[in-house]
Order: structure tokens, then sequence, then C-alpha cells
């Protein structure tokens, strides 16, 4: 599930769907339905923001599949039969993980002992691969597109500005913990780097920094 944890880790709003992704990687071999479960968790609560942030209501009712096709809706992706029979499918891959869990779960109906210590048998390893990294895809498809259309600002993300060079103390800080980095006939500071490669993990720093800074006048 690296691909996805790269995608949540780019767009930060998503960080919570970390707690689903611990869960898959978690179970996946001990108790693959309680992986399903947290997949279809996962599918089920991007199709949701992206519903509820884009303004298209979902009945109380719907279904994994009726959220995901509402979600590729609400991305506007109902203009031509081949990209809704796409999202359709998609969503349909979506029904099948919540249909898959349900049949081999423990919780969903009464299981004999044997039915218990037989049930992962029936998703072979491969199978269960293959499933995870379709949950993987579908999901950093959606987070992705999303993500296009409505880009958080910066003060959005972080509630200010914070220019390079008004943060000359943190600068010199992380510069000396981790030096310059040599390109050829480039070299930029570790500062510089964070600054343009990352520049929400560069404000966070900078108000760890900060933090930190206080705590010791105090």
């Amino acid at each position: 599930m690296e691909k996805l944890k790269k995608v949540i880790e780019q767009y930060g709003r998503w960080s919570d769907l970390a707690i689903y992704i611990d869960r898959i990687e978690t179970h996946i071999e001990s108790d693959f339905s309680h992986s399903l479960e947290n997949a279809k968790a996962l599918l089920e609560t991007i199709g949701k923001e992206i519903c509820e942030t884009k303004g298209h209501p979902l009945q109380a009712t719907s279904s994994i599949n009726g959220v995901l096709k509402n979600a590729f809706s609400a991305l506007g992706y109902t203009n031509t039969n081949l990209v809704n029979q796409i999202s359709s499918a998609l969503a349909t891959i979506g029904q099948q993980v919540g249909e898959l869990r349900n049949e081999i779960g423990l919780t969903s109906h009464g299981k004999s002992l044997e039915e218990i210590r037989e049930r992962n048998s029936h998703v072979d390893i491969l199978t269960r691969e293959f499933l995870i990294d379709t949950v993987v895809i579908v999901s950093c498809f959606l987070i992705r597109n999303f993500e296009n259309e409505n880009p958080r600002k910066l003060n959005e993300r972080t509630g200010n500005l914070l220019n390079y060079e008004d943060a000359e103390d943190f600068n010199e800080s992380w510069d000396e913990s981790f030096g310059e980095f040599e390109m050829g006939d480039y070299s930029y500071t570790a500062s510089e780097i964070l600054f343009y490669v990352d520049n929400e993990a560069y404000i966070n720093e900078y108000k760890g920094f900060k933090e930190n800074q206080d705590l010791e006048h105090d």
C-alpha cells in the first residue's frame, strides 16, 4: 500500500485514512476479513468525503457501490459512455469487496468452529494482493482526481503564509543538522529543499522548532 501512503502524505487532508491502511496491512494474513472490512471502509470514507465536499448528497442507506458511483459523478465522470462504464466497474469492485468481507467475516453471520479455522483459506494470497492492490488503485485515482480539482491553498492547509527568508533561525538549525546536498554543479541546503519540495512539511517543522524555542524560554 506504499503508493496510497505516498498519496496521503502528498495531500494532508486525507491523513486520517492511515488508520485503515494500518489495519489492512496488519491483518492481511492473519484475518483477511478484517482487512477487507477496513478496505471497504477506506473506499466508503473517500467516496463520502468527495460527495460531501462537492455537494452531492448521499442517501443514508447508500451501499458502497452507490457511494462510489456518486463520487465518480461528483468528479464529473459521467459525460461519456466509456468513462461511465469504467466508473461503474470500479464501483462494482468496491461492492464485491464488501460482499466478500461478509462471506468470510467472523461477525457477519454465525460461523461453525471449522468455518472460523478455514475462513482465510477461501482467499489465496495472490487474490488477497490483487484485491488490496485494486482498492489502492481506486483510492489513489479518486483522491488525485479530487485534489486536482480542489487544491488546498497554503493558508487553508496551515493557517498562514511563511516566506523562506522569514525563518532564518529555523533554516540555520535545519541546515546544521542535515547540511547541503550536491547534484553535479548544483548545491542546495536542506532547508531550501524542504521548503520547495514539501512546503507543508517545512511549515510543520518550523512550527515545532518555534514551540521548542518557546518551551526553552519559559
